[in-house]
């Protein structure tokens, strides 16, 4: 990143997840209609825990991979599944939600970086259960800005 960016600088998050946090700013391709290059995002993420703070941002997470983690939470919320992951294509960020128990606690992993190929970072949060219905509807809400295009580009896929 070219400039030094605080979470203030940028506004409430549109998804937060313990020390994670996503900001959409558009569609990377703002004219086009069709399921492949439609639902690509313009984001920026940070993720920071006991002193570091890493960032990354760019077109690197569809609109899909958000609604997806929406539903992988709410069919954890309901017992349906004991995990849910926001993962993407591109290898900059990964978002993991694994129950830890038959409690309601949940283990958050994030992985983000601004440069995968030479860098690794992976933050780890001890979270429950009641930050699965904030996760929901702000997926949800982003969904619903940006709502997911050309479904007839996947249907007899």
């Amino acid at each position: 990143m070219s400039q030094k960016l605080t979470p203030a600088d940028l506004g409430e998050p549109d998804l937060k997840v313990a020390g994670f946090q996503l900001w959409v700013h558009g569609r990377q391709f703002p004219d086009a209609e069709d399921y492949y290059d439609g639902n690509w995002l313009r984001v920026t993420a940070h993720c920071g825990a006991s002193g570091a703070s890493v960032w990354a941002q760019g077109a690197i997470l569809t609109v899909t991979d958000i609604a997806g983690f929406g539903d992988q939470c709410a069919a954890m919320l309901s017992g349906g599944t004991n995990t849910a992951a926001l993962d993407p294509l591109e290898l900059e960020l990964k978002v993991s939600l694994e129950a830890a128990d038959g409690l309601g606690h949940v283990r958050a992993q994030v992985e983000l970086s601004p440069d995968h190929l030479l860098q690794a970072h992976r933050f780890e949060f001890a979270v429950d259960q009641t930050y699965l219905p904030g996760i929901i509807r702000q997926c949800a809400e982003i969904v619903e800005e940006h709502p997911i295009r050309g479904q007839q580009d996947r249907e007899g896929v």
